[in-house]
């Protein structure tokens, strides 16, 4: 009786102490941004980073309103374009598609794989653009969400001023040319995944499938290899040759948290895990991480890089 008693005592005092570290004060997010400046400088090229706690609103702004690629973290706006004509009636979103060969993207895709011919649901399709981040799936979503005009009209409908989808899309072929499929910035890329969190992008529903949907990435090596596993996030990857980014939401213990990070002009343009752009991912991921959670350190196993 007694041993339970103390067990039961030594118990709550372990919750006592992580709530109370939860609860303390921490330093104010600007005293990063030394850190954070150290680290963008350690990219031969341009860097952006933005950062924002979104229990307080303190953030941090670095080059957070220029325009960078977005490599494939233009596919969260082409998602929510998607399901934003599905909440209409416009789309079923579980419709079976009829994949041909004449759509398949030069890469490693998975639905380039299929035969000509087979049968797709158009979930599954939207799944492989964000979870694998299938061009393929990709570019058929755009034309469905209804080209990147309309991708364009339901953003600036949602007052992003400067995120736009170029690529296959008219009146844009400057803006491809300097930046790619897509433009945004450091600042409205993160600020996109906020509006998903707090249900700002169409209805509750729609919002509550495009958070599904950001929460299943098969790309976990950079920035979220620096979160422990089972700390829930929202996030989506991009990478070319001269560009690395990464924006994610991370439902931290005592705060929510976003950040974006993209670089441009990238001067290494090597595609392993020491990729300059890919270290700047999981140095700043785990600076923030250390910032927001430090009653809970976290560091990758041993061996994780043969993952």
């Amino acid at each position: 009786m007694l041993a339970a008693m103390l067990r039961h005592l030594a118990a709550s005092a372990v919750l006592l102490f992580a709530s109370a570290c939860s609860m303390a004060p921490r330093p104010p997010l600007a005293e990063l941004t030394a850190d954070l400046r150290a680290l963008a400088d350690t990219v031969r090229g341009d860097v952006g980073i933005y950062v924002r706690d979104l229990r307080t609103g303190d953030e941090v702004a670095i080059a957070a309103d220029t325009p960078f690629p977005t490599a494939s973290m233009i596919k969260v706006p082409i998602l929510g374009a998607l399901l934003a004509k599905v909440d209409r009636g416009e789309l079923d979103y579980h419709q079976q598609l009829t994949y041909t060969k004449d759509r398949r993207y030069a890469g490693e895709d998975l639905l380039g794989a299929f035969a000509d011919g087979e049968q797709v649901e158009l979930s599954k399709v939207a799944m492989l653009m964000i979870t694998t981040s299938d061009n393929t799936a990709s570019l058929w979503c755009q034309e469905l969400a209804g080209t990147g005009t309309a991708i364009n009209d339901w953003l600036a409908t949602l007052g992003f001023a400067v995120t736009r989808v170029n690529s296959r899309t008219p009146g844009r072929s400057a803006e491809q040319k300097e930046f790619g499929w897509g433009v945004t910035t450091p600042r409205e890329m993160a600020e996109l995944l906020v509006a998903a969190r707090d249900g700002r992008l169409g209805s509750a529903a729609m919002c509550e499938e495009l958070r599904r949907c950001l929460a299943r990435i098969y790309w976990d090596a950079e920035a979220l290899a620096s979160i422990p596993p089972e700390v829930h996030t929202l996030s989506k990857q991009g990478a070319v040759n001269r560009s690395r980014s990464e924006a994610v939401l991370v439902h931290a213990p005592a705060s929510d948290y976003v950040f974006c990070v993209i670089t441009r002009n990238q001067q290494d343009q090597s595609w392993g895990r020491d990729n300059e752009g890919y270290v700047l991912l999981r140095a700043v991921s785990a600076r923030l991480w250390r910032h927001f959670a430090p009653e809970r350190p976290y560091a990758p196993p041993a061996g994780h890089e043969r993952f």
